[in-house]
Order: C-alpha cells, then structure tokens, then sequence
C-alpha cells in the first residue's frame, strides 16, 4: 500500500494531524502500538493553556508568546466551527479560576500574569466568588481557558478516522531503510498476529510520545534527541464541589485542580502543579500527606475528612533542551523522511500539526483503498488514570507531614 504519510502514536498530536492531512487529501493512516491516548494525552488534566503559568515573572516569554493563540482555535474546534470538528467532545467546564495565597509575592505574580495574553485573568469581586473561595484570603479570578475531557477528545477523533486507524504488534514492526534514517518500506503484523500489512510511505512522522525513542533507534536515528520529564499526579475523590482553576503563589503554579465524575457518582480531583513536581522525589505515602496540607491550605473551606486519596505517576516526553528545561513550544526534527515530533503541551497540538505539515510535500494524488484494511483491528481508547488499578485511601484529617509542621 501507498501513502503520502505514515503516523505512529494516536494521542492528541497524532489523531490532530491525521484529521487535517486526511483533510488535506493525503493518502494517510494512523498506527497505534496501544490504546489511543495512553501514557501523556490521557492521563493529561485537559486544560487548553493559555499562556498564564509562563507569564507569572512579569514577562511574555517565548512559551507565552507560542500558546496564547491556542485557546482561540480550539474553542472553535469544540463549538465544530473549524476542522477538527471536536462538537462531539466532552467539555468539563468553560472556565477555569485562578486564586492566589495571601502573600507579596502572590501579588506580584498576579500582576505580571497580565502581560501580553489573549487570554488573561478577570478580577471577581466578593459577590461574584463562588462559595468554594469564601475562605481565600487573596484575590480570585475568572480565566477563560476551558478544560476538556481527554479520553472525550481522543474518541471523537478516532470516530471520525477509523477506517484510518490500525493497531499493531510492536515487537513485529519492521522498518527496510534505503539509507540510514530514511524508511523505504513499513512492515507490520495485526495484534492477533494473523494479517501483515506492507507499506511504502513517502513520509514517516512520529507521534508517539516516549515511543519516538524506540522508533527512532529502529530508523538508526539517535534516540538522544529526546528527553522525559516526570510528574507525580495526585487523585482525591468523594464529595467534593467540583472544582477546574490554579492556585499561584509567585512565579509559580502552586497546584492545579480539574475535576470530573466517576462511574460510581463521585467528584474526582486531578491535582497537578508545583506539587506534581515535587512529588516525584516522594513516594505514594509521602506525596498524600503533602497533598492534604497544601489542599487544606490553598482551599480552607473544603472538607476533606471523607475523600479518598491515590497517586500516579507519568512522563512528559519532549525534544531534549538545554538542562532539561521545558521546551518553549511544539518541535519536530526532520532527518531523511522521517519526521519526529512532540507537541509539550496538549493545548499545542494544533501548531504541532501545522509545524509538521510545512515540511511535507502536496498530496502525491490518487486514492487510498481502505476497504483492503476493513477487517483489520483497531485500537481503544485508554482509560482514564482513575479508571485503572490504584490504590486507594484515607487520610487522617489530624495528621501533619513532616514538610508541614
């Protein structure tokens, strides 16, 4: 089989560049080693950044500068007035808050989040505070930066293209160069092991998160171009307001708060931030204690003598930096035919998309035959991190981490 372009890896940067290279009428399939949307985009909070976190020094800095157009395009995907049509995507709320802890540095934070940003944080006043922040000592703001569902999005697309989704057996991928780095043919087996499939791209792109380092050795490319950055998430459900926003504490985002429902009716936090930076170097226990004395610092008025507390950990798979630092935007690296590339934030899918599609040629023309592929299998959707295997538990409310006291 022919193609224009070869996808690997169906999160939120590869099923983004699927829609508008099948859109543009290149001959193009996606494949998918595992669930789609598994390690990053899945277990991602699904907040559309707008730039806010990168501005809290005062300055617009280049990250700002990169995403501050991106809340504006997928608002428009989500209400299905541009491509991708993401109307069939679950939307967890409009708005995010943003609330800060009383001190200087706070306030100073607040006022450098301003600069430069289409999107950038509404004042309340008393009245206008929901309940939730009746306790808060330091100012509270409206920001416009919605939060999707992940697993939501990564269905709605994957509906649209599955005739161009296929999964396939890792270990029996076969790459046949022409030269180093540069992929004349693409082997594959079905999970099942009993359908191969053949495939002569003019271009490989891959999208598959800490999967481009196996992908790229398989080319003969140097896996050394990539890096991972480490979180350590925290879960906490039960009868909890529902809860979508950012606490900041100077120049830095002390946690960040999205929230859902689970099958069984109870609100589930995702907590992220400063303190998911922190809790790599604690373990589940540790990060627990941490995570319910900060929560009861940065939201007072909340009762958390009932939740029920678990952890999980995830990497962030980026283009190596300088330090290891967080790359400033989307990237790609174009060797041969191969391009590989990593979107760093969910919100930047759509400039990883555009960045990808400068580099590659005009559809060659002609059709792809999709009925060959009909009974070929096609992968799930992953799960949502509270809907794996985790450990689960209370806290006593009476108890103070070593950090805290």
């Amino acid at each position: 089989m022919e193609l224009d372009v070869l996808i690997f890896g169906g999160g939120a940067a590869g099923l983004w560049l699927l829609d508008q290279l099948a859109g543009r009428g290149h001959r193009v399939l996606l494949l998918e080693a595992g669930a789609l949307g598994q390690g990053q985009t899945v277990a991602s909070q699904g907040i559309i950044h707008g730039g806010l976190k990168y501005t809290l020094q005062g300055l617009l800095t280049p990250a700002a500068r990169e995403i501050r157009e991106m809340p504006g395009i997928w608002r428009e995907c989500l209400m299905g007035l541009r491509t991708p049509d993401l109307s069939h995507t679950k939307l967890r709320a409009n708005v995010c808050h943003l609330w800060r802890s009383d001190s200087l540095r706070s306030r100073l934070g607040m006022f450098g989040a301003r600069v430069g940003l289409h999107v950038a944080p509404q004042e309340l006043t008393d009245r206008e505070r929901p309940p939730l922040f009746a306790g808060c000592p330091g100012s509270v703001s409206r920001l416009d930066e919605q939060v999707i569902d992940p697993a939501s999005f990564i269905a709605d697309l994957a509906n649209q293209h599955q005739s161009r989704i296929l999964q396939f057996d890792a270990p029996g991928l076969k790459f046949d160069l022409a030269k180093a780095g540069s992929v004349g043919r693409v082997i594959v087996a079905s999970p099942d092991g009993r359908q191969n499939c053949e495939f002569s791209p003019r271009h490989v792109v891959f999208t598959a998160g800490a999967g481009n380092a196996r992908l790229r050795e398989l080319c003969q490319q140097p896996a050394d171009q990539m890096q991972r950055r480490p979180l350590h998430m925290v879960l906490v459900r039960g009868q909890l307001p529902m809860l979508n926003g950012h606490c900041v504490d100077g120049a830095r985002t002390r946690v960040t708060i999205t929230s859902d429902v689970d099958a069984a009716g109870r609100t589930v936090w995702q907590v992220g931030g400063q303190i998911a930076e922190e809790g790599v170097g604690l373990d589940h226990t540790a990060l627990l204690h941490r995570a319910q004395d900060e929560l009861t610092a940065v939201l007072p008025q909340v009762d958390f003598s009932q939740a029920e507390w678990s952890t999980y950990r995830v990497d962030r798979a980026e283009r190596a930096s300088r330090r290891g630092g967080r790359p400033d935007t989307a990237t790609v690296i174009c060797e041969g035919n191969v391009i590989t590339a990593w979107p760093t934030k969910l919100a930047l899918a759509p400039q990883l998309a555009r960045m990808v599609e400068s580099h590659l040629p005009k559809p060659a023309g002609g059709t792809l035959d999709l009925s060959q592929l009909a009974d070929w299998p096609r992968p799930a959707v992953a799960p949502l991190p509270w809907e794996t295997p985790l450990v689960w538990q209370r806290l006593d409310p009476a108890f103070r981490s070593p950090q805290a006291a």
